[in-house]
């Protein structure tokens, strides 16, 4: 982590170096290319890190200016068409300018990405913010405007839901199955509960390759791999969705997934 201190003109050069190898790319010039179509990637991650361990306010635009504002720019411009946020009474631009000035005021809360990519926490962020202040305006506009004019057989809600179930509960997942390999042990204490476990998530490890998500066929998978009735899974697998569900809720409102759990323990009896 870098110190919190002021930079000379010459230390901020080598920081800005820093955060260009770190992204794994060879980069002559600060900025970015307009044709790299991964605007929001390590590199702005890492300037996000850099920018909030400074202190000096013009090192601070220096990094924002040259890393950080394109991508949050971008990021609103994608969000608001690919979730159809129209329904403001203020100009595109002004809307876009709104919304980035909010996540300027929610970046110094983004210092630790091991609890989440910096993506994703400011997608949330933005797309919170967004659903909103678009759904209040949606509904002075269906108060004022003639019936006609609304597509009322379109759900606004259920599309930003499954385009947020599938853009989310990947990443998410992953980190689900990083935090349940570090608390096993705590979770739980027979050895059999741990082997349940090891084999549910060894189904989500790998579920890019099953074809077959039935329920039974998964529970016969799990069956044959651990030699225990399905009961039992049933009742390891309760407590595995009990700490899902407390995990995804904090990450659907913050961005964040703690992967250290506290010492308070479950087990089964």
């Amino acid at each position: 982590m870098i110190k919190d201190k002021e930079l000379l003109d010459s230390e901020i050069e080598e920081l800005v170096r820093v955060v260009e190898e770190d992204d794994g790319t060879d980069k002559k010039k600060r900025g970015r290319k307009a044709k790299n179509k991964q605007y929001f990637t390590k590199e702005t991650e890492n300037a996000i890190l850099l920018y909030n361990s400074l202190t000096n306010d013009h090192d601070r635009n220096r990094v924002y200016d040259a890393y950080i504002k394109y991508p949050f720019d971008k990021l609103v411009e994608n969000i608001i068409h690919t979730f159809k946020f129209y329904h403001f009474d203020v100009p595109y631009e002004d809307v876009k300018h709104e919304v980035v000035a909010f996540l300027n005021e929610k970046i110094h809360k983004y210092v630790d990405p091991s609890k989440g990519k910096a993506f994703s926490y400011f997608s949330i962020i933005a797309k919170n913010y967004l659903i909103i202040h678009n759904n209040a305006n949606y509904n002075k506009f269906k108060a004022t405007e003639q019936l006609e004019v609304i597509d009322e057989s379109r759900n606004v809600m259920n599309e930003i839901a499954r385009e947020e179930d599938m853009a989310e509960k990947s990443e998410f997942m992953d980190l689900f199955v990083t935090y349940m390999d570090k608390n096993l042990s705590t979770l739980f204490k027979k050895q059999t509960d741990i082997h349940v476990a090891d084999s549910v998530l060894e189904l989500f490890r790998n579920r890019q390759n099953i074809e077959n998500f039935n329920k039974k066929a998964l529970y016969i998978l799990i069956r044959d791999r651990t030699g225990v009735k399905t009961q039992y899974i049933t009742r390891v697998i309760n407590i595995m969705k009990d700490s899902y569900a407390e995990m995804y809720y904090n990450y659907r409102h913050t961005g964040f997934a703690t992967l250290n759990r506290d010492n308070k323990s479950e087990f089964l009896e």
